[in-house]
């Protein structure tokens, strides 16, 4: 697949994963609806994560001509999103509240912001 079309799967799982990972922060925790937007969140954050191993660096020094440093942000979220749901399997709110803001303010604020940089697609499209 070539990567435009990894770019478009990717910001078709990506918003959508920034905008109920919103929402589940911001209502009240617990709840049937949390849990449903929670699951959904947590699978379109994996599959995007997953997506982006497969897109190479466009910007900056990369590891074998593929890898750049935001892959870093892929591995985070690879790891983070069953850890999270193991924890609240397990009760353990304190833990994977923790893993679910790391993962939201690193994997859709932080990652997401550099997709603004000049040279990436996103640039592009908001800045000319």
């Amino acid at each position: 697949m070539d990567y435009k079309s990894l770019m478009f799967i990717h910001l078709f799982t990506v918003v959508p994963a920034f905008v109920l990972g919103t929402i589940s922060l911001l209502l009240k925790k617990g709840t049937a609806f949390h849990k449903l937007i929670g699951k959904i969140y947590m699978i379109l954050m994996l599959f995007t994560a997953i997506v982006t191993l497969f897109m190479s660096a466009e910007v900056g020094p990369t590891l074998f001509n593929h890898f750049g440093w935001i892959h870093l942000f892929s591995l985070l979220t690879i790891y983070t999103v069953p850890t999270a749901y193991v924890a609240i399997k397990k009760g353990n709110v304190k833990v994977h509240k923790r893993k679910i803001v790391l993962l939201y303010f690193g994997a859709i604020i932080i990652a997401g912001s550099f997709t603004f940089f000049p040279g990436r697609y996103l640039h592009g499209v908001f800045f000319g």
